[in-house]
């Protein structure tokens, strides 16, 4: 399976951006998508997960609770990670992964098997 994230960009604090997360090849409905990020010196940090194919289960951290909302569109192929309020603490490099496994939580990076190449999220004070 191989994904890609897209969506990134540079906005001010409060702004707004959503990321998608679609595959080549391959149908993602079934999959178990989790997004993570990465900011430069830090390890890769646990954003959002959904489970497949109807998204019944849905996980945030707790730094983006309230603000992000991940979700799915099977018709389309594609996950989303709507991200609102956005912080300067947000500024990462986000990624996509999947599992055809149904993982408890999705939380951990190793419950995944595929990861997309990663969108820049910059936001500025």
């Amino acid at each position: 399976v191989q994904l890609q994230a897209s969506g990134g960009g540079s906005v001010q604090a409060g702004g707004s951006l959503t990321l998608s997360c679609t595959a080549s090849g391959r149908r993602l409905s079934s999959f178990f998508m989790g997004w993570f990020r990465q900011a430069p010196g830090k390890e890769r940090e646990f954003v959002a997960a959904i489970s497949g194919p109807s998204g019944t289960r849905i996980r945030y951290s707790d730094s983006v609770k309230g603000r992000f909302t991940v979700s799915r569109d099977n018709s389309k192929n594609t996950v989303y990670l709507q991200m609102k309020s956005l912080k300067p603490e947000d500024t990462a490099t986000y990624y996509c992964a999947a599992t055809a496994r149904s993982p408890l939580g999705g939380s951990n990076a190793l419950d995944y098997d595929y990861w997309g190449q990663g969108t820049q999220v910059t936001v500025s004070s």
